[in-house]
């Protein structure tokens, strides 16, 4: 078992922040809530899979709705054990451990704080291995795996459990609960045997996420070569570099839907639009497909190569947008129906980083 200490933290919310394509929260808040939990806690256990008993409950926890929301509402944390708790009791076991639904953003750090507080380790897996903003898009929904039972919990203390026929469902279900709320609840979900885990998950994606933060730290730091460095771990490639001129975003139907429009700086021919639903979907390069989902469109900042979160972009930010590849265990049968352009409502056929 390795173990997440205080001197880490920095470079695992890096990553994530990187991995949540523009979504999955600002991990800012979460990274407070994780260092707090490590100080009074002690250290994060971080578990293969396979060093849990097979039969052994696995829980998620997260928290569901729209990432702008959380610049403004910090989270109790209350509401993240309850959340756990209403789920386990509704199952009648106790897990054994927690896991990250997606290593993107602020729900890649709060499974660990959570964990710190309840004595658990995490595992080191996701379902996505970067941010998606709608609970059945999953590698665990491609394996068959059921959602639900699902508990979502705000930080008053309003709880609830239920159970759906289809992860889609769930997904409608879930997604009304938190607009009912306060947009922005802690979720859990996809409760599984850690033989599940090992059969289904996206292993070693808290360890990646770890290594991509530390990479990215170093060109930061302006390390001579560690852009290089970067890209060619994350087998990455920089698909364009402009400057923003045109940020339209709403929160609608408990997403932050909108687009953002980036004009190269050596090219006033050359412009890009990039798709936003809590994540970036899909990159435009006059009018063409570039990227797309589910492989990654991260926006960093030119200068610090801090990425940017889609709550955060500007007009006149000078920003690289970079394309990364998605998970292997996404290319299975499925994929394109579940996280594909189609499943966002794009007509577009899939666009590999590559091609």
């Amino acid at each position: 078992m390795k173990t997440l200490t205080l001197d880490q933290v920095d470079d695992l919310a890096l990553g994530a922040t990187l991995l949540g394509t523009g979504g999955g929260g600002d991990p800012y808040v979460a990274r407070l809530m994780l260092r707090q939990a490590i100080s009074t806690y002690g250290p994060v256990g971080i578990v293969d899979a396979r060093e849990l008993p097979a039969d052994g409950l696995v829980m998620t926890v997260a928290v569901v709705g729209a990432p702008t929301v959380l610049l403004e509402k910090i989270p109790a944390g209350t509401e993240f054990v309850a959340a756990i708790e209403a789920l386990a009791s509704y199952l009648g076991r106790a897990p054994v451990a927690l896991m990250p639904i997606e290593v993107g953003g602020f729900n890649t750090l709060v499974p660990m704080a959570v964990a710190a507080e309840m004595g658990l380790p995490v595992v080191d897996a996701d379902g996505m291995r970067r941010a998606f903003p709608q609970v059945e898009m999953t590698v665990f929904t491609l394996a068959g795996i059921k959602a639900s039972p699902m508990s979502v919990a705000d930080e008053k203390g309003n709880l609830c459990v239920f159970e759906t026929n289809t992860n889609q469902l769930g997904e409608t279900l879930v997604r009304g609960a938190v607009m009912s709320l306060t947009l922005a609840n802690a979720f859990s979900s996809y409760s599984m045997n850690a033989s599940s885990v090992i059969q289904h998950a996206i292993t070693g994606s808290v360890t990646y996420c770890m290594e991509l933060g530390r990479l990215l730290a170093a060109v930061q730091r302006g390390e001579e070569g560690a852009y290089g460095r970067f890209l060619s771990a994350s087998d990455g490639r920089i698909i364009f570099s402009g400057v923003i001129s045109d940020v339209h975003r709403e929160t609608t139907e408990g997403f932050s839907k909108g687009t953002v429009t980036i004009e190269s700086r050596d090219n006033a021919e050359r412009v890009m639009q990039v798709a936003i639903q809590n994540e970036f979907l899909v990159a435009w390069e006059n009018g063409e497909p570039v990227v797309t989902v589910p492989d990654l469109i991260c926006i960093l900042d030119a200068e610090t190569a801090i990425p940017i979160n889609t709550e955060t972009l500007g007009y006149g930010q000078r920003v690289n947008v970079v394309g990364l590849p998605c998970a292997p265990e996404w290319h299975q049968e499925g994929m394109l129906e579940v996280a594909g352009p189609r499943a966002f409502g794009f007509d577009l056929d899939y666009k590999g980083w590559l091609t």
